[in-house]
C-alpha cells in the first residue's frame, strides 16, 4: 500500500512531498520532531509527547502550527489512512518564511524481537561530547548531528547503542534513549542537567517507581557508576523499555538472567500498553 503522509494541511502521497533545501529550518536543523508509537490504533501517551514539542516550540521559537485538538486529530486521521493498527508516526516541524511547516509521516511498527530483550544491548562510548549548556540539549531538535555520529560509530563496532557522556564525564543518554541502572534496590539516572532528553518512558519509569515504592535517584553518574550497576536498562516509546547487557564489551552485573527490575518495569509497561494509556 503506498504511504500517505500529511504534508501543510494535504494529505498526499510521500513520494509526493515537496520540501525546499533553501528554507531556514531545513537548511540549519531548526525543527523539532516526536518519534511515536500507535499500538492498535492508539497513540501512546499521545498528550505527553504534544505537549512536550510545543513546550519545545515556544523556547525555539518556532510557532505551533495548530492547536493541541487538532494536531491530535490529524495525527489520528494519518493512521487511520494508512491502515496501520501498530505503527510508527514520526511528527516534525520547522519554520519556512510564512508558515511553520508541518509533516507526520507513518510507518508499519517493526517490534524488536524477544531475544533482543532477552539477551540486552550492548553499547559502546561514544567520543562525541554532549554540551550540557546548550540550548539544544534536552529538546528533540531535528539537529541530530551528535547522536547520528555517536550512532553511526556504535554500529560499525558492532553496538546496538552508544552511551554519550557530557563536557564534565558524566553520563547523559544513548544516542535514542534514557539510561537507568539499579544498585542495592535502588535506581539511578542522570539529571535533566546533565544534558540528556526528558524522555516520555522516562517519566513512565518514574511514574511506576513511585507505584511500587521503588527509589530512583537522578544525579551526577559516571561510567565507573555504570560498570558496578547490578543491572541497567535504556528507555524510549519506540522499544518501551530494553535492558543493557554491556558496555564497551564489558558486562553490567552478573549478565542476562539477571535483568530483574528491567523485566518488571518492562512487564508493567506493556501491562499499560494492553489495558490503555
Amino acid at each position: 500500500m503506498e504511504e500517505i503522509a500529511f504534508f501543510n494541511g494535504k494529505f498526499l502521497p510521500l513520494q509526493e512531498v515537496k520540501v525546499s533545501v533553501f528554507e531556514t529550518g531545513f537548511l540549519s536543523g531548526l525543527g523539532l520532531f516526536e518519534s511515536m508509537r500507535a499500538y492498535h490504533n492508539r497513540i501512546v501517551y499521545f498528550n505527553q509527547h504534544l505537549h512536550r514539542i510545543r513546550d519545545s516550540s515556544r523556547l525555539m521559537e518556532i510557532e505551533f502550527p495548530s492547536s493541541l485538538k487538532k494536531m491530535k486529530q490529524t495525527i489520528q486521521q494519518t493512521v487511520k489512512i494508512n491502515r496501520l493498527n501498530d505503527a510508527y508516526v514520526r511528527l516534525t516541524l520547522w519554520p519556512a518564511k510564512k508558515q511553520t511547516n508541518i509533516l507526520i509521516v507513518t510507518r508499519t511498527y517493526k517490534p524488536f524481537s524477544i531475544l533482543d530483550y532477552q539477551k540486552g544491548f550492548s553499547a559502546g562510548i561514544a567520543k562525541f561530547r554532549q554540551n550540557e549548556n546548550s540550548p539544544l540539549a534536552g529538546i528533540k531538535s531535528t539537529n541530530r548531528i551528535l547522536y547520528e555520529l555517536a550512532y553511526r560509530e556504535a554500529k560499525k563496532k558492532g553496538f546496538a547503542e552508544a552511551v554519550i557522556l557530557n563536557n564534565r564525564g558524566y553520563l547523559t543518554e544513548g544516542t535514542r534513549s534514557n539510561i537507568f541502572f539499579v544498585k542495592d534496590k535502588e535506581i539511578f539516572t542522570p539529571s535533566l542537567a546533565c544534558g540528556c532528553l526528558g524522555g516520555i518512558t522516562r517519566r513512565v519509569i518514574f511514574a511506576l517507581a513511585r507505584k511500587y515504592n521503588i527509589i530512583v535517584q537522578e544525579g551526577n553518574f559516571t561510567l565507573k557508576d555504570l560498570y558496578a550497576a547490578e543491572e541497567a536498562f535504556l528507555t524510549n516509546s519506540l522499544m518501551g523499555i530494553m535492558p543493557l547487557s554491556a558496555v564497551e564489551k564489558k558486562i553490567i552485573g552478573r549478565g542476562a538472567k539477571f535483568f530483574k527490575v528491567a523485566h518488571f518495569f518492562r512487564q508493567k509497561y506493556n501491562l499499560l500498553l494492553k489495558y490503555g494509556i
